[in-house]
């Protein structure tokens, strides 16, 4: 039985971008320049999700923010220079990790209370969202993950896909996949964490993934972890070689 449904009409309207990381891996760049607005192919990594996310189609995003957050604010601003609304969850002191900082934006109201599109915002991909746009989660699923073949820095990958669904552990002769950073999240997923919780999301999607509650597609695209000099500086090299400036999809 299919545990996602697709729509004629587009069910997801909102995405929220993870930008609260410290980018420690990419110092000594990062200390004085927020992890989202290092620059791929001539323009913040950041931007490249918010173009793709308004080529999809969707105009309200949530990005939290909380290491040189004045100035990742002040770059992009409200959002309005790219056509879209960004909705700012700030983050004081440490950051509350992925699932801290989701749940974050859900109190406030940066989030609303509905199934989003969910971008780890230092991962790069060419990838089409249009398509995440169309997907209906069930009432009992708490999310929809993009998978990978594994990149060399993951060869043992993060989970495997049974039939659709996504578990820790492959059953014989299947494969396990990298998880892109790409998703589609419902806010039930971190409905149990509390006001100011520092919690990562993926012991969540380990737990719900016991019960049968995510579901997994390995996706077709062009793909990085811009989490080191290295891949940073390989990422720019090759769209410097494609003379790739924009997402597809945007003129």
């Amino acid at each position: 039985m299919s545990t996602v449904q697709m729509s004629q009409t587009p069910h997801i309207t909102q995405a929220m971008i993870l930008a609260a990381g410290k980018g420690t891996r990419l110092r000594p760049l990062t200390l004085t320049t927020p992890k989202p607005l290092v620059e791929v192919g001539g323009q913040p990594l950041i931007v490249w999700h918010i173009k793709a996310l308004k080529a999809a189609g969707i105009t309200d995003i949530a990005i939290n923010t909380s290491w040189l957050s004045d100035k990742l604010m002040s770059a992009l601003g409200n959002g309005e220079q790219y056509g879209v609304t960004i909705h700012w969850s700030v983050e004081e002191g440490e950051p509350l990790e992925t699932a801290g900082g989701i749940a974050k934006a859900l109190r406030e109201g940066a989030l609303r209370s509905e199934p989003f599109i969910l971008i780890n915002g230092d991962v790069w991909s060419d990838y089409d969202l249009s398509g995440l746009t169309e997907y209906q989660l069930t009432a009992d699923q708490r999310a929809h993950l993009l998978m990978i073949d594994n990149p060399v820095h993951n060869l043992k990958g993060d989970f495997a896909i049974n039939n659709g669904l996504a578990g820790e552990h492959a059953v014989e002769g299947a494969d396990k996949y990298t998880f892109a950073g790409i998703s589609v999240v419902s806010p039930t997923l971190v409905q149990g964490i509390a006001e100011g919780q520092v919690a990562a999301l993926a012991p969540l999607l380990k737990k719900a993934m016991l019960g049968f509650q995510v579901t997994a597609e390995v996706m077709q695209a062009n793909w990085v972890d811009v989490g080191t000099a290295e891949r940073l500086d390989n990422i720019n090299q090759n769209l410097q070689i494609q003379g790739t400036t924009h997402h597809p999809g945007r003129p």
